[in-house]
């Protein structure tokens, strides 16, 4: 039995569950007996790996079991059976029971029962009030209750609800019809039986005035109920998608010429259960291990292709199981609507044999976000041969773990899986498939969504909506990046007419080399075309030249120039790409040049902040600059949309920004007031404080810890009071020869912030008290590798609020 998902900050979530309303709470049976349910499992063990190795592909093969991770620490939380201690235990693991975790588990889930309790409510079936379902023309069907209205997931308010999700996607059908249509796939298993349930919907994301044959990225999300960042996830990317159509070059090319699908709830029934706070993975298929919080099936082990195909290893006939397949392949509604959908999509390009491979030139990507475990996984997952497309998919998913810092690996673990989501896309049609695992957590705290999620893999999904069109190429060529264009080019416009410098850097180094290293190449050319994109035959490339005046580096810097002669006055698009010496041209980025009939007159605007001594000014609030000169007040001068000036000493200072457009200009005048910093206290570390039990108090601010790493094993943790309001920020600095890393956590041992740079690197993170009294702050540090003792093992950690 499934009972606790890692990372729940228990504390703040109790005090939440208290004063929330629970119209999402788990359908159709007595939560408060679901959540006893989840109490009864004391079979929840630390497993210390012998290697992290050996932890990412147990993290796959007991992904059902998994309840918290600490790679740093040396272990996984897992709820384990007496067999499956012993399966693990030939890989070199050891157990311990997770007391600690089981109390704290316990703890939250009898606070939501007393919640339950305080309201008297004994929620109803998904969708079974008055606004019963999801249907397509429905802008938020709300499941209800006595509780009432639809609300975000208590103490999750970065997560949208099922109903939230739904009225986000009408809003974009509603304000961008031409980007933006809703395909119902099929039905949940609740909607089948009459029992209310939704529609499995599919946003599709393209712009319907730009005609023609456009290769589709398909995305789908919470096929496991209790992930819950992936759909989230998934809406960030529509959101970026729909609202930089017109706003971002990139954005725009993407939905011009390319189509994006996003199943964003393909278990909806399973995730209206996990919103009231239930550990809930499989749908809700009430006629297998019946009433109880482990019923129904495991969508991702009931797909048609390679189902039951591992002889019990990938998938469990067991109806309680977590990992239970179901009776027979592609039986669940929820499956079928994803196979229904992937097969409309694309053609069958892949012969029948394992060992066919698609064609280089297959077009398609398949997306399976999922969380957690920090990995991105590609076919096959039944077994250790590698797919017959391995190497291109490898490259690709080497690219996706580059963007997300996560460990790119075929998606086999310690044992095989089967019936998995990639065997519609890869394993029937050849399209290159991929699950990402999210994270560390299935109720992943809003901070790591907002801090670390969400712009680690943003940019993984954008670059997928990139390299669609050919996915086993493109992904193997250069990257562009810092594309731009001189002066007020992409924002307020150049003269028709007027040449527009281009600068940017291509690279063909952009993988995540953690396991194994992708081969890369010189960078052996650059172009551009304006408004017609390079793939077109009637586009006009224009090359670009390397700075340095040779193409013989795997990264480049590219210059070049756009004369705007004969283009209309408005925005064009300017694509840009590179070649590798291997002539395989890489991911297109672009940018806008506004081509304008006049200038408009500058306006200068300017802020400014000062720490201490240093002051830092953006003039980013001006318009129809293309240049921004500065008088510090100090004699000093300085030029750049933003600047940052040290005073000698402390005053006040009449600082003077001039804009100019290059004809005319504007000057804002301000008064800034630096002051002396506050001294900064030195202290020594003091043994033993290995545990944050045992924390070493620092009470001066700011504080420089001289400290040491005396072993293999030892780590260090300080207790900081934060006081209201304040940001406290940590910089560790390690010995040029280790490699040390730094986790901030609360008082309930949650963690907060944290930084793990390479060898020699600084390591920065932050935490900010939003509340109205003074909090206890834990700062972590630990050896990931290199010296200890009192010479080898040096560090400093400077502690400042």
């Amino acid at each position: 039995m499934k009972n606790f998902t890692s990372g729940l900050a228990v504390t703040g979530l109790c005090a939440a569950v208290l004063t929330a309303g629970w119209a999402h709470a788990a359908p159709a049976h007595d939560t408060h007996q679901l959540l006893e349910q989840e109490k009864q499992g004391t079979q929840v063990y630390k497993a210390f790996f012998p290697n992290l190795a050996t932890a990412r592909k147990a993290a796959i093969s007991f992904h059902d079991k998994l309840l918290q991770s600490d790679y740093a620490g040396g272990y996984l939380v897992l709820e384990l059976t007496a067999a499956d201690m012993d399966r693990l235990r030939g890989f070199g693991f050891r157990f311990e029971q997770a007391v600690d975790f089981i109390r704290q588990r316990d703890q939250f889930l009898t606070q939501m029962q007393i919640a339950l309790a305080s309201r008297g409510a004994k929620v109803g079936p998904a969708g079974a009030g008055k606004n019963a379902g999801t249907p397509s023309t429905s802008s938020a069907a709300a499941t209800t209750s006595e509780a009432g209205s639809v609300q975000s997931i208590p103490s999750f308010t970065c997560y949208e609800t099922v109903e939230e999700t739904a009225a986000q996607v009408q809003s974009f059908v509603a304000t961008k019809p031409t980007l933006a249509q809703v395909v119902v796939a099929g039905s949940s298993w609740a909607k089948t039986q009459g029992q209310g349930g939704y529609d499995v919907q599919v946003l599709k994301l393209t712009n319907s005035a730009v005609a023609g044959t456009k290769p589709k990225l398909f995305v789908n999300a919470a096929i496991h109920a209790r992930e819950y960042a992936t759909s989230p996830l998934v809406l960030e990317f529509a959101r970026w998608l729909v609202n930089g159509h017109g706003v971002d070059a990139d954005a725009t090319w993407i939905l011009d010429h390319h189509e994006v699908h996003l199943m964003l709830h393909t278990n909806p029934d399973g995730r209206k259960y996990a919103e009231s706070g239930l550990s809930w993975r499989k749908n809700t298929n009430n006629n297998f291990c019946a009433n109880t919080n482990t019923r129904g099936i495991d969508l991702n082990r009931n797909f048609s292709f390679s189902w039951n195909s591992t002889a019990g290893q990938g998938s469990s006939g067991a109806q309680c199981d977590l990992t239970y397949r179901g009776p027979s392949a592609g039986s669940e509604p929820e499956t079928q609507a994803i196979q229904s959908y992937v097969r409309s999509l694309w053609a069958d390009r892949r012969g029948p044999n394992p060992t066919d491979a698609a064609p280089a030139d297959t077009s398609g990507i398949h997306l399976d976000v999922h969380s957690y475990s920090q990995l991105v996984l590609w076919p096959w997952g039944t077994t250790a041969t590698p797919a017959p497309n391995g190497t291109a998919l490898q490259t690709l998913g080497r690219k996706f773990a580059f963007f997300n810092g996560y460990t790119p690996q075929q998606s086999i673990g310690l044992y095989p899986t089967d019936g998995t989501s990639d065997g519609v896309s890869y394993g029937e049609l050849g399209v290159a498939a991929y699950t990402i695992e999210l994270g560390t957590s299935f109720f992943e705290s809003c901070t790591n969504f907002t801090n670390t999620i969400k712009p680690g893999n943003l940019p993984a999904l954008i670059y997928a909506a990139k390299v669609v069109r050919t996915p086993y190429i493109t992904p193997g060529g250069p990257d562009i990046t810092g594309l731009a264009l001189a002066g007020t080019a992409s924002t307020t416009g150049v003269l028709a007419g007027t040449s527009v410098a281009v600068t940017a850097s291509a690279t063909d180094t952009r993988f995540n080399n953690s396991n194994g290293t992708e081969p890369t190449q010189a960078v052996a050319g650059a172009e551009y075309t304006v408004d017609t994109p390079p793939w077109d035959a009637a586009a006009t490339p224009v090359a670009l030249a390397a700075a340095d005046g040779a193409f013989n580096a795997t990264t480049e810097a590219l210059a070049g120039s756009i004369n705007t002669a004969g283009l209309a006055p408005g925005k064009h698009i300017v694509y840009v790409r590179a070649r590798d010496a291997g002539g395989t041209w890489g991911a297109v980025s672009a940018v806008f040049v506004n081509v304008v009939t006049a200038l408009p007159n500058p306006v200068a605007q300017f802020s400014a902040s000062c720490s201490n001594l240093s002051c830092n000014f953006n003039a980013a609030a001006s318009t129809g600059a293309s240049s921004y000169s500065w008088n510090f007040g100090d004699g000093s001068v300085g030029a750049g949309v933003s600047t940052t000036r040290t005073y000698a000493t402390a005053g006040s200072y009449v600082v003077t920004m001039t804009a100019s457009n290059g004809t005319t200009s504007a000057s804002q005048t301000q008064t800034v007031t630096p002051t002396a910093p506050p001294a900064l206290t030195t202290v020594a570390e003091v043994e033993n404080n290995g545990t944050r039990a045992r924390a070493q108090l620092i009470s001066p601010n700011p504080a420089l810890v001289n400290g040491v790493i005396a072993s293999s094993s030892d780590q260090d943790y300080y207790r900081i009071n934060l006081l209201p309001g304040k940001t406290l920020v940590a910089t560790l600095t390690p010995n040029s020869t280790s490699n040390y890393n730094l986790y901030l956590y609360n008082a309930a041992g949650n963690l907060l912030s944290s930084s793990t740079l390479g060898t020699g690197v600084v390591d920065t993170a932050s935490t900010t008290n939003s509340t109205a009294t003074t909090s206890s702050v834990y700062a972590r540090v630990i050896r990931s590798s290199g010296g200890t003792g009192s010479t080898n093992g040096r560090y400093t950690l400077r502690l400042q609020q």
